[in-house]
């Protein structure tokens, strides 16, 4: 998959082209770029109240010491939404529409994990320490046991 990225980077803009001037034949050229100028407006103000919501409940999670797993890839997500939403055309825009709304955004992160593009540990809120013992050598980690005494106490 990852070889075929360029490809997205020639067929997107002629999607968008295609879609701009089809649309700008029925509502005419000038309400086609109102449109295109007001989603990213109330994308931008979407973004900004979602990306503060995600940061809310990342710190929350945090403060019960909890990791943000879900938090943090939602930021990812939203970065992703808001760089598709300034950019101009009707495919972008919904794409980055579907990254603001917080059920499609989950959705997404879920499909991407479930399809191993990406592998997250204590994802389902077990907090920082949720890998084993055993899940850290079977994934190549050492474990070094000793016993530590303070210099100030003594």
């Amino acid at each position: 998959m990852l070889r075929n990225w360029p490809l997205l980077f020639i067929i997107i803009p002629l999607v968008e082209l295609y879609l701009i001037i089809k649309v700008g034949g029925y509502i005419g050229a000038f309400w086609t770029v109102m449109i295109v100028i007001m989603t990213a407006v109330v994308g931008v103000n979407l973004l900004r109240m979602q990306g503060f919501n995600t940061l809310r409940r990342a710190q929350q999670n945090m403060e019960q010491g909890m990791m943000p797993a879900m938090e943090m890839m939602e930021g990812i997500v939203l970065a992703v939404g808001g760089a598709l939403l300034i950019t101009p055309g009707f495919l972008t825009d919904t794409l980055g529409l579907l990254c603001l709304i917080p059920v499609s955004r989950r959705a997404m992160i879920r499909w991407f994990i479930s399809r191993g593009s990406v592998q997250m540990h204590g994802f389902h809120g077990h907090g920082p320490s949720a890998r084993t013992h055993d899940d850290h050598r079977r994934h190549g980690g050492r474990t070094l046991e000793g016993e530590f005494h303070r210099k100030d106490e003594d």
